[in-house]
């Protein structure tokens, strides 16, 4: 029999997303709530929000969007994404954003396809997003620029705010939806690195994020104080990310929690950030915690203000959340999530006191089971592969029916590729994972997509790539077989170097590169990914012993 979460069955409300964010009859803040981290003059209240993002909502329907084309974002993190995330959700138009480290060739792929209306640039990516646009065969006239501050053109590239109609916004109605319509209605397209080598666009709808935000909001606040008006988050996760959209803009707009927002992550700056403005909770990645712990930096900064960390994305050890709950005296909670889940699958409740390293209970309203290698449903302290159910999970991959079948079944389970145990009180821990996907600073990296970058180059007639773990970082490591002919030509530093023109900084062989004879093969041509990770674990052991040896 499948897992129940324990937590009370949520009423959730089946609407368009902004109908629950700003609720009729609820008079809209003037007090700030999306602030810039470097400049606290310049800030958005909900009021403004609310006024912007209704004038951006008319304003693409001005320009003749239907409400199920695309609206992409290509930027980093500033107070008007939250804006333009609104404006194009309430529309009842479909976002999508891609990260601002891709490359050409990866922000290429994204715009082909998820086929966008309209492409939202930082003026700092205009030249990137115009070659891009160019090499597909489309023309400028779809991207304008996107900033906090009004933009002059850059390559005939106009500032977003032409779009807008500021005039009668106040009377504009974003377009109300059956329970029905939210349930099947696309907001997001978020994307997910798949196996199979090309990035996939997860299909969440609005049903999918009121549900999930109820779902995490809940585990905040039960059993403890209201989160209270000084409650303060950083907005240091990228926006372009289901975890930063699910908590810095829905849930902190739904709670009214002012958020400060970084435009890009600097160590020293995000603690001078905590300090300044007294945060009380971080939403996190393992790879922070390890900044935190271990950078010498961090004792400059006065960190007392914070009472709560939720960390998630990649997994964390016990040790070093305990070491970092006892050394800076806030508790560190972990939840668990992938982008098919909207964000959220698992979490512990704010008020937990954990010391195990567990990713907490099922959400509200969430199911689960634990399948063996022999397909049979386990339970209590047996380990079996994760399959999920509940509201929050996606509608499927875009344009893409076959990955869709594959994850999500008739049922609505999804099967999520990572393995876990449940104890008798509820609480799941994950201890391996069957899907190869490699968690770098809480991104995904598909072995695949590096391997077909990597049999680009003429010198490499074959090459497997995994996972390396270095403490607490898991890393891109690549086996490659070089052609006869470059033998003594090549260098694996000048592997390394190559690749980096060709991928985001993220998906960096920053673990390395091996050259071998062969890569490891079965009959069928498929790599063999456990000889790859035992080669990667013996080469990691071996990398620790002599680092530590030299200590």
């Amino acid at each position: 029999m499948p897992f129940k979460s324990v937590h009370p069955y949520l009423a959730i409300p089946q609407t368009n997303l902004v109908d629950y964010l700003f609720p009729p009859g609820l008079e809209p803040s003037n007090e700030p709530l999306w602030i810039d981290s470097q400049d606290p003059s310049n800030y958005l209240s909900e009021a403004q929000v609310l006024k912007w993002s209704k004038s951006f909502s008319r304003g693409l329907n001005n320009a003749g969007l239907r409400q199920d084309e695309v609206v992409m974002l290509f930027t980093p993190n500033h107070i008007f994404v939250p804006v333009a995330y609104l404006g194009i959700v309430g529309g009842g138009y479909r976002f999508s954003a891609a990260n601002p480290a891709f490359t050409l060739r990866e922000l290429v792929y994204q715009i082909e396809d998820v086929q966008p209306s309209v492409i939202l640039v930082h003026p700092n990516f205009v030249p990137l997003a115009v070659e891009a646009v160019a090499k597909i065969g489309l023309s400028n006239s779809k991207i304008f620029q996107l900033s906090d501050v009004e933009c002059t053109p850059v390559l005939g590239v106009l500032d977003w705010r032409l779009l807008l109609k500021e005039y009668g916004a106040d009377n504009y109605a974003w377009p109300s939806f059956t329970p029905e319509e939210s349930l099947r209605t696309i907001a997001s397209i978020n994307y997910s690195s798949g196996t199979t080598g090309h990035p996939k666009g997860v299909m969440v709808s609005h049903a999918n994020i009121i549900a999930n935000a109820a779902q995490n909001i809940f585990n905040l606040i039960h059993n403890r104080r209201l989160l209270l008006p000084d409650d303060r988050w950083l907005g240091y996760l990228p926006l372009y990310h289901a975890y930063g959209q699910l908590y810095l803009i829905t849930i902190s707009l739904k709670r009214r929690i002012p958020v400060y927002v970084m435009k890009q992550f600097v160590f020293e700056d995000f603690l001078h950030a905590i300090q300044t403005y007294r945060i009380t909770t971080l939403q996190l990645v393992p790879p922070i915690l390890v900044m935190m712990s271990k950078h010498p930096v961090t004792s400059k900064y006065d960190l007392s203000s914070l009472t709560l960390a939720l960390c998630a994305a990649a997994p964390l050890s016990k040790e070093l959340q305990n070491h970092c709950s006892k050394r800076f005296g806030f508790n560190i909670i972990q939840g668990y999530g992938m982008t098919e889940t909207t964000c959220g699958g698992m979490g512990m409740l704010a008020i937990d006191i954990d010391n195990t390293g567990s990713i907490g209970k099922l959400l509200s309203n969430t199911e689960c089971k634990l399948i063996n290698d022999y397909g049979q449903e386990v339970s209590y302290g047996q380990p079996g592969e994760l399959y999920l159910r509940g509201p929050q999970i996606a509608l499927g991959y875009w344009r893409n029916a076959a990955a869709t079948n594959k994850n999500i079944d008739t049922e609505g389970w999804l099967r999520t590729g990572d393995i876990a145990v449940c104890n008798a009180d509820g609480n799941f821990w994950i201890i391996d994972r069957k899907k190869e996907l490699i968690k770098v600073n809480g991104f995904q990296v598909a072995p695949a997509e590096l391997e077909a970058v990597l049999l680009e180059n003429e010198h490499i007639a074959d090459a497997g790539v995994v996972g390396i773990k270095f403490g607490e970082e898991e890393l891109p490591r690549a086996y490659v077989a070089i052609q006869e002919a470059s033998k003594g030509k090549v260098t694996p530093q000048d592997i390394e170097h190559w690749i980096k023109s060709r991928v985001a900084k993220y998906k960096y062989l920053v673990g390395g590169v091996v050259f071998v004879q062969q890569v490891p093969k079965l009959e069928s041509g498929k790599i063999q990914r456990r000889v790859l990770r035992e080669w990667a674990k013996k080469d990691g052991e071996l990398m620790q012993r002599r680092v530590q040896s030299r200590l």
